[in-house]
């Protein structure tokens, strides 16, 4: 064990619960999975990566570790201080740096620079785990973004949809994993403030420019929450099903159930 892990309280029994379950449940891990983890230096990725560390130490597969961090270089993010934090937690960290608040100006066509820093980012990690031989990709999604993802799917797509908890991506060469889907954003916060995380906080200004659609679900959510305790949980139960839309990785086609026409001479 690493002396930050020893040093550093231990992810709540909470957290790792719903990590374990989620990872159970959706078949996440495997023998000798090797897993590159996104980290942008968050609450979400830090607190995913100690819970993945501490997983490591007794889960009944054994499993490799790494984690990336892509530089989009917009003023004021800096995660070099991690580099040292990583070495001694004993895991591997890649670093790469792209222009991409530049390149949205250059080429952004009817989306939206979240959007397209998304879609830059997850290419760049796909390309890292190709090059760096790591087969399945971790991402720090929480169920409030599930939520979040699901009502902007809703109001301004048409469409029932959220992000998925396990599946393979369109080159059918790297898997990607949301070990947090049954968790809250709010425990997540609470463990890396306990814990003392070293919180690279979000300094994107396009994202402060004004506020995103994403952040008016938030506050919708959140107003509704307060008067209905259980209302994440209801959503979870809703979305569990388009959670693995297509089925998971590695499990054969569902049955296609059609009626029967009627047998001759029967009416």
């Amino acid at each position: 064990m690493s002396p930050i892990t020893r040093n550093q309280p231990k992810p709540p029994k909470s957290l790792l619960r719903l990590v374990g379950r989620a990872i159970a449940d959706f078949r996440m891990i495997g023998e000798g999975d090797r897993i590159l983890l996104g980290v942008s230096g968050g609450k979400d990725s830090l607190s995913l990566l100690h819970i993945l560390k501490h997983l490591q130490t007794y889960a009944p597969v054994r499993f490799d570790l790494a984690v990336l961090t892509v530089d989009p270089q917009v003023p004021g993010f800096d995660p070099e201080h991690l580099k040292d934090y990583y070495e001694r937690l004993g895991v591997p960290w890649f670093y790469e740096q792209q222009p991409l608040m530049d390149q949205a100006k250059e080429h952004m066509d009817g989306d939206s620079f979240c959007a397209y820093c998304s879609r830059m980012k997850r290419g760049i990690m796909y390309r890292i785990c190709r090059e760096q031989g790591y087969g399945v990709l971790a991402l720090a999604q929480h169920l409030d973004d599930l939520a979040e993802s699901l009502l902007m799917s809703l109001f301004h797509g048409g469409q029932l949809r959220t992000m998925k908890a396990h599946y393979l991506n369109s080159e059918g060469d790297v898997r990607i994993i949301r070990p947090l889907v049954y968790c809250r954003e709010r425990q997540t916060a609470d463990y890396a403030e306990r814990a003392g995380l070293p919180v690279v906080l979000d300094s994107c200004p396009a994202c402060f420019s004004m506020p995103t659609r994403r952040e008016h679900m938030k506050a919708l959510l959140s107003r509704e929450e307060a008067e209905h305790s259980h209302l994440f949980a209801n959503i979870l139960h809703a979305i569990k099903p388009i959670m693995v839309e297509g089925g998971l990785p590695g499990e054969p086609p569902a049955v296609a159930y059609v009626r029967r026409p009627p047998a001759e001479g029967r009416r």
